[in-house]
């Protein structure tokens, strides 16, 4: 008995271990991907006020949770906000974003921070692990006019810090205005020449195509037109070679006894001819009494 709770001890103690290292994996892959220290003509939240926000971007290709994490813009107290745990908001889907509001209003609810920015000067931000030592990402944002946004490049940890030329808030930093390969092919074909030939081979193609379905279509339906009408005229149908099936022994020995006694007559001849014959008898049994009458006399 004891072993048995020894050993669903250990596994629970084991699944605990997997959740938790799971989920401090999934963890790292949080980037902070864009600040405003200053809005005064920008984003709303959720209350219609114009105040500071911060962007985080889950660099995952599954969800993360960031409820238990920390946000912080003192180094030397990573737990300055706790965001809180149980809140469905707070995960974010793969390659998603989550903004949070540094109004220093967290009664607010749980993406509005006990903490602001100081425009004018520098401001270090970090965000970290549930386990509150374990730093995530971090970034120093530098004096940003009012309305501008310190941003990665691109979204992720493959981004270079800049002042973004676009405020996309909940989107990504990049946003391509054309196709790229719409743009090559332009460059390639500036006359519009290889884009004709390839549209006309593209609907010869396509003609070809229903051509040859049609065409076959056309000729199984006229086959089996044919086919049926034989049917109906009394005329026997051509068996194809794909038509014939092999037979059973039997039915070939009994094909063979039947040609063997046609060829040497050893069979019975039958006719529709119904002969009635009289038959006589020249004796009569001991118990006949036609030998018992007398003969009727005759008339002279």
């Amino acid at each position: 008995m004891n072993s048995r709770i020894s050993k669903s001890f250990w596994l629970v103690a084991l699944a605990l271990i997997l959740c938790t290292g799971l989920s401090a994996q999934q963890a790292i892959y949080l980037r902070l991907n864009e600040v405003m220290t200053e809005n005064v003509d920008n984003y709303q939240d959720d209350y219609g006020k114009h105040s500071p926000w911060i962007e985080i971007y889950n660099d995952s290709p599954g969800s993360v949770d960031l409820g238990g994490c920390y946000l912080t813009t003192d180094i030397n107290n990573p737990k300055m906000y706790s965001i809180p745990k149980g809140d469905i908001m707070t995960k974010v889907k793969p390659r998603q974003h989550i903004i949070f509001w540094a109004d220093k209003m967290p009664e607010r609810g749980t993406f509005h921070l006990n903490f602001t920015f100081d425009p004018t000067t520098s401001n270090f931000l970090a965000i970290f692990d549930s386990n509150g030592s374990t730093l995530i990402d971090s970034v120093t944002i530098p004096p940003m006019m009012a309305d501008k946004t310190w941003a990665r490049s691109e979204d992720g940890k493959f981004g270079v810090w800049q002042v973004a030329n676009k405020v996309t808030p909940s989107t990504n930093n990049i946003i391509k205005s054309g196709n790229e390969a719409v743009e090559k092919f332009k460059d390639n074909d500036p006359n519009g020449v290889g884009m004709s030939i390839t549209a006309m081979m593209v609907v010869f193609g396509a003609l070809c195509i229903l051509f040859f379905v049609f065409k076959s279509i056309g000729n199984i339906a006229i086959s089996l037109s044919k086919r049926n009408a034989a049917k109906l005229a009394g005329t026997p149908v051509k068996a194809s070679p794909s038509d014939a099936t092999e037979a059973s022994g039997e039915v070939m020995a009994a094909i063979a006894m039947a040609l063997y006694e046609y060829n040497n007559e050893a069979h019975d001849l039958e006719n529709t001819v119904l002969t009635i014959n009289r038959v006589t008898r020249n004796y009569s049994p001991w118990s006949s009494k036609i030998y018992g009458l007398r003969d009727v006399p005759k008339k002279n």
